[in-house]
């Protein structure tokens, strides 16, 4: 039995998979919740928002995610990062996960990937779980009932929480697996209700698809001037640099907060939502995203709540430290209704440093910019898991190696050439330690990021005094108005002069070492700006 509204042509029957219960196609929000609330999967938390827990999976599982090893794709994968599964296993997985999902009601999704027309990805999510279609309603973008009509999917993901692979049947590490066939445009993804993995496939499929066409493919949030869409930022950053807090201004208009496209046209978003990490969140830290939890309809993922009150704890982590909210955009005040945006004027690159090394602010060359973002530096600081002493450096080119099927040094490219295409003035900004590294020093101050960064992006930033920085070679400002000038020479903040040094050495080595994998594939101008 079919319901809901599909492509009368484009049925699941149409793509060869026969034999299931109910299938529902398109549900809305509330018949969404409803299906879920009859199946038991979740519960009805305050103002309607759908509390969820994931069981053993409570964050992606990268160690059990590949590729198919077509010819198509042989040569333009980054196998060193990208796990290869065999054509033949990937053929015995979808028969076998076909096979499983024979008499079982399943939830179908058709939605957009990219705000751009021109450049977005018609996906279809299928999925045993009701609730997994409302979280992909939020994070993708939702057509009209006339584009419905005429729905025809480029991509299909299927994901079977209740299907266990067979390592040795299928080419995989577990009974876990999310197996990606370019060739066949299908993603199939088991033994994980983790709806993350339904979001971040997507994202790789389109980090694969839109380098061949020139467009750049990022993990970054961004924003607007209000009414200028030309005034237009992006920050890359991996967790914990503030790139959700720091990008959702009310000065400015939201874009979004994760996943973005940078064209000939300008900057667009992929996503239709956003999916926030809700640990420690608080109504006076970040109004707007704490109210959204319990907005109607806002997938409450991983979180404890009181069993009769139903309200939230946003310090229990006993479940994990990866609670998170999806919900809609315009749950937000200030987002962008089209979800475009300009052409860059700045790339922010935010890093937390632990070292206490990095000055707040610093500008780079393009080949600068291309460096710092293979790089992708952040480091884990002491106390955020066992047996971690001391700061440990975290390398994750492009800020988001899981998502990246091709070699790092295209992306860099990308992004290398559209910074000299446009003017984009490109900023490292350190959200991490300063008078010392962890321990000894403390975090950067929120208010003086704040001040810098609102310089960077109105302009004024650019016309102070700038010195060379003797470590990295970028250029740092030597006062900001508003500022306490001490903060933007790391090493006057220190105590110990020769213990900065030294820890500054330390640091250099770190990037250089990580670096040297990208030396063979990089230009000479990107090897100057290695070694400062």
């Amino acid at each position: 039995m079919t319901v809901g509204r599909v492509n009368p042509a484009h049925r699941l029957e149409d793509q060869g998979i026969t034999g299931l219960g109910e299938v529902f196609y398109n549900l809305r929000e509330p018949a969404l919740i409803e299906q879920a609330l009859k199946r038991h999967e979740g519960t009805l938390g305050q103002g309607g928002a759908f509390l969820v827990t994931t069981g053993k999976h409570t964050g992606r599982s990268p160690k059990d995610k590949f590729v198919v090893r077509t010819p198509s794709v042989e040569d333009t994968i980054w196998w060193d990062n990208n796990k290869p599964m065999a054509p033949d296993a990937f053929d015995r997985l979808y028969a076998d996960m076909v096979a499983h999902m024979q008499g079982r009601d399943y939830f179908v999704q058709d939605l957009f990937a990219g705000a751009d027309p021109e450049h977005r990805l018609d996906v279809r999510v299928v999925s045993e779980l009701a609730w997994h279609g409302l979280f992909i309603r939020h994070l993708l973008r939702r057509p009209t009932a006339a584009e419905l009509d005429e729905f025809v999917p480029e991509f299909t993901i299927i994901n079977c929480p209740t299907f266990k692979a067979d390592p040795a049947r299928h080419g995989c590490r577990s009974e876990t697996v999310i197996a990606l066939n370019f060739d066949k445009k299908l993603i199939l993804i088991g033994n994980t209700q983790y709806a993350g993995e339904n979001k971040k496939g997507v994202f790789t499929l389109l980090n694969y698809i839109l380098p061949g066409k020139g467009v750049m493919a990022m993990h970054c949030s961004a924003n607007h001037a209000i009414e200028d869409e030309a005034d237009t930022a992006i920050f890359f950053g991996l967790s914990g640099t503030g790139k959700t807090t720091l990008s959702a201004d009310p000065s400015r208009t939201l874009i979004g907060d994760d996943e973005h496209g940078w064209s000939d046209k300008g900057t667009f978003n992929f996503e239709g939502g956003c999916y926030a990490k809700t640990i420690h969140l608080s109504a006076e830290a970040e109004p707007e995203i704490y109210g959204t939890t319990t907005r109607f309809g806002t997938v409450i993922e991983n979180m404890v709540y009181d069993p009769e009150t139903l309200a939230l704890d946003f310090t229990d982590n006993s479940l994990t430290d990866n609670m998170r909210a999806a919900y809609p955009l315009d749950y937000i005040s200030n987002a962008s209704a089209t979800s475009l945006g300009g052409q860059p004027k700045n790339v922010i690159m935010l890093t937390c440093d632990a070292y206490g090394v990095l000055p707040p602010i610093a500008r780079l060359t393009p080949a600068q910019a291309m460096y710092h973002f293979l790089s992708g530096f952040t480091s884990k600081t002491p106390g955020t898991e066992v047996g971690v002493t001391e700061p440990i450096p975290t390398f994750s080119t492009c800020f988001g190696a899981p998502f990246m099927p091709r070699r790092p040094e295209v992306y860099g490219k990308l992004l290398q050439d559209k910074i000299r295409e446009t003017g984009a003035v490109c900023w490292l900004v350190n959200t991490g330690w300063t008078g010392g590294a962890y321990g000894t020093g403390k975090r950067m101050p929120i208010k003086a990021t704040r001040a810098l960064l609102t310089a960077a992006l109105d302009g004024s930033l650019g016309k102070v005094a700038f010195r060379k920085d003797p470590n990295f070679g970028f250029d740092v400002p030597v006062a900001v108005p508003g500022v306490d000038s001490a903060l933007l020479d790391p090493r006057q903040t220190w105590a110990d002069k020769a213990a900065y040094d030294a820890q500054a050495k330390k640091l250099v080595e770190m990037f250089a070492d990580n670096f040297a994998q990208y030396v063979p594939y990089i230009d000479a101008d990107v090897k100057a700006a290695a070694i400062g």
